[in-house]
């Protein structure tokens, strides 16, 4: 092989090598191609419409992503992941308690998740503190905050993970993913999720009649 055509085939492979790297990043940002998440952009039309009043704040994606890789403990203490939720539409929440309007909104996903949950829909809802770790499970407890099941994320890394791929900066924020994994929207701050605006958007979420 001639220098040259070696120096070709160098520069063919770096150039292969960064379209994947960019695709790699674009896919975790939300900015390329939706590959198997194209079909959900029927359920954010469905969706669009109903974004008012109470959920004003939902911002939904025009090309719906597969839903960042987030991990953290289930209700039992073992490693969970979202990615493992496939099958449920899931509103996915981060809080802690050392955040108020966190605090404010949990009343109201506790009621969606008692009225609305069930095996085509589940509120996922994270506890991030970092220190005091048996303080959130008390405050549940305190408030009555039966339906949720309690996940929890000591690391916090769930919310960094966000903060990269979303520009997130405050809390609390929630994700809206479907039954395959694919974000359909998400909201930073808090909303009444027990008020029939959240509910008729997560039933065309859902795709419930």
């Amino acid at each position: 092989m001639t220098s040259g055509k070696k120096i070709g085939l160098a520069l063919g492979v770096v150039a292969a090598l960064g379209l994947a790297g960019m695709g790699a990043f674009y896919s975790l940002t939300g900015d390329a191609g939706n590959g198997s998440c194209a079909a959900a952009g029927a359920a954010t039309r469905r969706m669009e419409p109903l974004v008012r009043g109470e959920v004003a704040a939902v911002t939904l994606h025009a090309r719906p992503q597969a839903a960042p890789p987030l991990a953290f403990t289930g209700p039992d203490g073992k490693p969970a992941t979202l990615a493992a939720m496939k099958g449920r539409t899931l509103l996915v929440n981060l809080w802690a308690t050392w955040c108020a309007p966190c605090l404010k909104e949990m009343p109201a996903l506790d009621a969606l998740q008692k009225e609305m949950g069930g095996p085509d829909f589940a509120v996922v809802a994270i506890n991030i503190d970092t220190r005091n770790l048996d303080k959130p499970k008390a405050w549940l407890a305190e408030n009555r905050i039966a339906a949720l099941p309690f996940h929890a994320d000591p690391q916090a890394a769930t919310f960094q993970l966000l903060r990269t791929a979303h520009k997130v900066e405050g809390m609390p924020v929630s994700l809206i993913v479907d039954k395959a994994g694919c974000e359909l929207g998400l909201i930073q701050g808090p909303a009444d999720w027990a008020s029939a605006d959240a509910k008729a958007l997560i039933g065309a979420a859902i795709g419930r009649p």
